[in-house]
């Protein structure tokens, strides 16, 4: 297994009596899309803020590299928190170029990069315009080509798309897949579970601080537990209480969930041989949607 570009240990902090994040432990390799997932208030932010040495650890050990944030480090960074910063009686321009050059671009370079970023997001006509007079979806396209002038090759994102409407949440979702097919690592907080679906190589889910899912996608989804068998058939569906639990059956569909430690071709060998005839069969996997609604169910 490769070095990790970041790297998590028993992470701990606490503020005060109050324990916001518990030994927490992951890594995000080289190349991928992490998605960082949670409640508000589960100890995501805390977690990057305490990576990128706004915050202090209580302890254990957060690395970029093998090493803690150095400002030496920023060149190669990007970030973007949740609560956005942009100067806002500056005019588009100045402001994107004052930012690059902050981050070592020459600024010759820095605007001729601008300017081509704000002609593919659709605000080309924009560059002298002030940033207070434009709308808060605008200000992110803004905020976002900061945060990427650099071409960094760690990003963290803490909830890029909130607040957009969808047509700018597609423009930014296609911004960073175009950063990661150019090799960027990315690591972003989101509610929205489409996105992790359409992006994400890999998450972590945290609840109270602690990490309650972590892995590639598909394997997370099959390790979580209730499966369900959709059926398509035609006759009446029996019951069988031994192998599943039918949530519903009828118009001709049935959706089974499995009794524990029955495996979906068992029940498919018993339909089979019964007086129904099958026209569908498969196995879905819970949603990421469901799996977060459940686990912040959970007691």
């Amino acid at each position: 297994m490769p070095e990790p570009v970041v790297s998590i240990k028993n992470f701990t902090k606490t503020f005060g009596n109050n324990q916001v994040v518990k030994d927490l432990s992951f890594d995000v390799y080289q190349g991928e899309t992490f998605a960082f997932l949670g409640a508000n208030g589960s100890g995501k932010t805390t977690t990057i803020r305490c990576l990128l040495d706004i915050l202090q650890p209580t302890s254990g050990e957060l690395l970029i590299h093998g090493q803690r944030y150095s400002v030496a480090m920023a060149k190669d960074l990007g970030y973007m928190p949740e609560e956005r910063g942009l100067y806002v009686d500056a005019n588009v321009l100045e402001t994107m170029v004052y930012f690059g050059t902050l981050k070592g671009v020459n600024p010759m370079a820095a605007k001729q990069w601008s300017i081509d970023y704000l002609q593919r997001v659709g605000l080309g006509d924009k560059i002298n315009q002030k940033i207070k007079t434009m709308s808060s979806g605008q200000q992110q396209k803004i905020q976002l080509g900061i945060t990427i002038i650099n071409k960094p090759a760690l990003l963290i994102l803490d909830e890029p798309t909130k607040g957009l409407d969808p047509l700018n949440r597609e423009v930014l979702l296609s911004s960073l897949e175009e950063m990661r097919k150019n090799g960027s690592t990315i690591i972003f907080i989101t509610h929205q579970m489409d996105e992790v679906e359409k992006l994400a190589d890999r998450l972590i889910m945290i609840k109270d601080g602690k990490r309650v899912l972590y892995g590639e996608l598909q394997d997370v989804r099959e390790s979580f537990g209730e499966n369900r068998v959709h059926v398509e058939f035609d006759g009446l569906f029996p019951v069988n209480e031994k192998l599943y639990r039918i949530v519903t059956a009828e118009n001709n569909v049935a959706e089974l969930v499995p009794v524990d430690g029955v495996k979906a071709p068992a029940i498919f060998k018993y339909l089979a041989g019964s007086d129904i005839e099958i026209t569908k069969f498969d196995l879905a996997l819970p949603s990421l949607q469901e799996m977060f609604v459940a686990i912040q169910q959970r007691p």
